[in-house]
């Protein structure tokens, strides 16, 4: 009984930031990474090696490492960190769970609470959830589905696409990091409605869409005649938080419908409120088939899902017993995790935050264009904003990476951690984000931005 008011007292604790008391590593974190790459593998996120910092602890957006350096965090776990670091209703969850169950496939009253829950906030009639550990577990899990449905093999997705890193996800990303690793099974990349990238340079809306009836076409000459899905990002991520005219969703639906395909919506970033919607499919009006959801839907825990549709999710095998089932999916400490979250985000309003706190922070980047010569395009939706860097504005060529790096470490340097490191700098910080805090963030992006490009002559 003596642990629990210390337990509490580290669940209030308040981090401001920024605050720099070494070099940036510091002697302490220099140590622990030397340590850890005795025996780790290669391969670790790249901002992670980058910044060369071992994290002590965390709350909020607020980030400190051993050496006593406090970072503001807009990295926000890239999509995951929904409720920030150490959310008290959060940890609170994961405490009282771990003394009850922490293991195993059988039901339980938390997984059956966040099944409800789930299917509550869902699109209509896509309602049927199975539940798994991680992003690409959960899309080849729905491409298996889609086949099992259909009774086809081939699947589609898009330029600056990006769903997992297993085979059957390399199929359809569109973000280049399919290549150099063999064939892969049937897949089609199709264009998407990348608006500042158009690839018919084309403008919109007077294009129509033309992009859309570009992959209709492509695909049509590609395909067999058997393909099972079309995966669609409602709002692309890793190519630089792209988000498309609400009419190319519909009419992505349509072609997957002409093709008798099975529509699936990876709403693994945009979906539990990163936009200020449950899921960013709504922005369009679409109803998927499908729905793979991860990342945020447990604020940090590894928890990810397939909804769908119950006449689609009863196609066998994989509803037969164990047909679609996972080791880890569901087990009641994840379960009490996701359910924190999805409850925390209903009771504390947080959607409005998100929307109040993105509006100012994408007022802010709009004016950019005006003070640095390399932003090219802003844009966002909720707390999902990108920018795009570039040497030369009427060329759109993107800012050298070796640059970009550059940019990254002065930010560090600042007390920021953003990620900065390539010319798509992606913005998606907690949900919980305070205003004040978000636009301090940028202030220091900001900064770190005008202070590079001084060195090199583009001040």
């Amino acid at each position: 009984m003596g642990f629990l008011p210390s337990y509490r007292a580290r669940v209030d604790l308040k981090l401001t930031a920024p605050h720099i008391e070494t070099a940036i590593p510091g002697p302490k974190s220099k140590a622990i990474v030397a340590k850890e790459e005795q025996h780790i593998a290669p391969g670790l996120q790249g901002f992670a090696q980058s910044s060369g910092i071992a994290v002590e602890r965390a709350a909020g957006s607020v980030i400190e490492d051993v050496d006593g350096n406090r970072f503001v965090d807009l990295i926000g776990g890239i999509g995951v960190n929904s409720l920030g670091h150490c959310h008290p209703a959060y940890r609170e969850a994961l405490h009282a769970q771990i003394d009850k169950a922490t293991v195993g496939s059988f039901t339980s009253q938390v997984r059956a609470d966040l099944i409800s829950e789930v299917a509550e906030v869902a699109p209509k009639g896509v309602d049927r959830l199975q539940l798994y550990s991680s992003g690409a577990e959960a899309v080849e899990s729905a491409f298996r589905l889609a086949k099992n449905a259909t009774g086809k093999f081939e699947v589609a997705g898009f330029w600056g696409g990006f769903h997992g890193k297993t085979m059957g996800t390399l199929a359809v990303n569109g973000a280049g990091n399919q290549r150099s690793y063999g064939p892969t099974p049937p897949g089609h990349v199709l264009p998407y409605a990348n608006c500042y990238r158009c690839p018919l340079k084309l403008t919109y809306p007077t294009c129509d869409i033309a992009c859309a009836d570009l992959a209709r076409d492509q695909l049509s000459h590609q395909t067999t005649g058997s393909l099972a899905a079309v995966i669609v990002e409602p709002m692309q991520g890793t190519a630089g938080n792209v988000i498309p005219p609400p009419e190319f969703l519909q009419r992505v639906q349509a072609m997957a419908k002409e093709h008798g395909a099975i529509f699936i919506a990876d709403e693994m970033i945009t979906g539990f409120g990163r936009t200020g919607r449950w899921f960013a499919s709504e922005r369009s009006g679409v109803i998927p088939d499908l729905v793979t959801i991860g990342k945020g839907f447990g604020a940090g825990f590894p928890i990810s899902g397939v909804l769908g549709k119950p006449e689609v999710v009863q196609a066998k095998p994989w509803a037969n017993p164990s047909g679609s089932s996972s080791s880890y999916g569901g087990n009641p400490l994840a379960a009490a995790a996701a359910l924190a979250t999805i409850r925390t985000l209903k009771g504390e309003n947080i959607f409005a935050n998100v929307k109040r706190v993105g509006a100012s922070m994408l007022a802010e980047l709009r004016s950019w264009p005006d003070k640095l010569r390399w932003v090219g395009d802003v844009r966002g939706e909720g707390l999902f904003l990108g920018i795009e860097l570039v040497q030369d504005r009427k060329s759109k060529e993107p800012l050298a990476k070796k640059i970009c790096q550059e940019i990254f470490r002065e930010g560090l340097s600042r007390g920021l951690l953003a990620m900065s490191y390539t010319h798509a700098i992606r913005l998606q910080p907690a949900l919980t984000i305070e205003e004040d805090l978000a636009l301090q963030g940028l202030a220091l992006l900001r900064e770190s931005i005008a202070a590079v490009a001084l060195r090199h002559g583009a001040g």
